[in-house]
């Protein structure tokens, strides 16, 4: 039989790890792209772009559509690449579980 102190120490550990991979998300990077790395764009785990760099051979006033689009790609590129850090790093943590309102 569970002791509810048992849990509730349980429960405030996992918490406890959950803050810390939280905040090591903040501290790691990854990185985005799109056109061949023609744009790249860096964000942390936590989802917030850090930067973006454009080739200038991808820049032609010309084809001002195209730069907004690959832009685009490249920054959704690397939140998808953000938020697959951020469910690896808390499925370690749960071992796989989907708990609700996690990531």
């Amino acid at each position: 039989m569970f002791n509810m102190q048992d849990i509730m120490r349980q429960a405030q550990e996992m918490q406890g790890k959950m803050a810390k991979i939280q905040e090591g998300l903040g501290e790691k990077q990854v990185e985005g792209q799109s056109g061949g790395g023609m744009v790249r764009v860096v964000c942390t785990g936590k989802q917030e772009v850090v930067s973006i760099t454009i080739d200038p051979a991808a820049i032609d006033p010309a084809e001002a559509d195209m730069l907004q689009d690959l832009v685009c790609a490249a920054v959704n590129d690397a939140l998808r690449r953000a938020r697959e850090l951020a469910e690896a790093e808390m499925s370690a943590l749960t071992g796989g579980m989907r708990l609700p309102g996690m990531m």
